[in-house]
């Protein structure tokens, strides 16, 4: 049955938590200073604090840049220890978040809540037992995969199912408190989870296929059945899965197959002729909120901006530091101050609250 919830609110609608950063890729590959006020990636300290993100979700994902397969364990490692770090010397302004009342400290005036996900299995090395060791550190989110691996496929690949591993894994993740999200995941993997999970999970970075025929995007029916799960989507802050016209003219500045790797002058090029597109404004992502809400009401849809993964970003975000603008479109669209708190942050703090130990 479809939920209804009426969070309380956290003193004003501009109250953020957000689904999904690469925040800490930029930290390790590109030595960008997290606590610095200068620094060039989209999340920093200084800027969760100034948009009052209260709780920040942080991906680690260790197949892009490609990768040889054998160093994906020691990089999810590195990404998880990265990650602590970043909030052990924060001063006591950002901590990593094991539980729901360590959420809930964030809300009340505690250090900002960092919450740490695997963005693909893969550092488990195609063994569903190996997520106790993650968890033992802190890993509270997972995406299954980034790429088809020995759990599931995803939405670029084979489109292939949950595997018998993949369903252990799934098991495990309920039994350890770790939240499911489905971003990335083929569309018959995301029907294996519906069907056979217990608790409600995510997709922390998705947003609606029927607004952007983007395969990343989630189906009005996928939609509906997140809902009816007690789940939440984040919508994504990238052109390509925001609006349709962005959509198809990225697609054709590939020409085709890309190959991989790239190397640095390809990718140099391609980001180029990719940077030469208009980039769609704010009301894209309002869009995307009413469609979601229209389809599975106002408790399933939350923010996932995908900041530091992504190329390009709409016109009026340049970092999260830029949130807090998204409320007056979102007030001027219609919504209510509750609905307002729902999408900011309400709905992602009752499912991680509900799923987390």
């Amino acid at each position: 049955m479809r939920r209804t919830s009426e969070t309380p609110r956290a003193g004003t609608a501009e109250t953020f938590f957000d689904a999904h950063c690469d925040a800490v890729m930029k930290s390790i590959d590109e030595g960008a200073d997290f606590q610095s006020t200068a620094s060039p990636a989209h999340i920093s300290l200084p800027r969760l604090l100034s948009a009052n993100v209260r709780v920040q979700a942080f991906a680690c994902c260790v197949v892009y840049p490609d990768r040889p397969s054998e160093a994906y364990a020691e990089r999810g490692w590195a990404m998880v220890e990265a990650i602590a770090a970043m909030a052990a010397e924060s001063g006591g302004r950002m901590a990593v978040a094991r539980t729901a009342a360590d959420l809930e400290r964030s809300f009340l005036g505690g250090p900002i809540s960092a919450v740490i996900g695997l963005e693909g299995a893969d550092p488990l090395e195609g063994h569903a037992e190996n997520l106790r060791g993650f968890a033992d550190h802190g890993v509270r989110q997972l995406i299954f995969a980034w790429k088809d691996n020995a759990f599931c496929g995803t939405a670029f690949g084979s489109d292939a199912p949950l595997s018998r591993e993949g369903d252990r894994l799934l098991g495990l993740s309920e039994e350890l408190r770790v939240m499911v999200d489905v971003s990335h995941l083929s569309d018959r993997a995301f029907d294996g989870v519906c069907e056979r999970s217990s608790r409600p999970f995510i997709a922390s970075h998705s947003n609606c296929r029927a607004v952007c025929p983007h395969p990343r995007n989630l189906t009005d029916a996928m939609i509906r059945r997140l809902a009816d799960r007690g789940g939440v989507m984040g919508i994504n802050l990238a052109p390509h899965f925001l609006d349709p016209a962005y959509s198809a003219a990225w697609v054709s500045a590939r020409r085709g197959a890309v190959p991989h790797p790239m190397s640095p002058a390809e990718r140099a090029e391609l980001a180029a002729e990719r940077s030469s597109i208009p980039a769609p404004g704010l009301d894209a992502v309002v869009t995307h909120v009413l469609h979601a809400m229209q389809v599975g009401g106002e408790d399933v849809v939350g923010l996932g901006g995908d900041l530091d993964g992504i190329e390009r970003l709409p016109v009026g975000i340049e970092t999260v530091a830029d949130y807090p603008k998204l409320v007056p479109l979102f007030r001027a669209a219609g919504l209510s101050d509750r609905q307002i708190d729902k999408v900011c942050h309400g709905n992602f703090r009752r499912v991680f609250a509900e799923v987390l130990p």
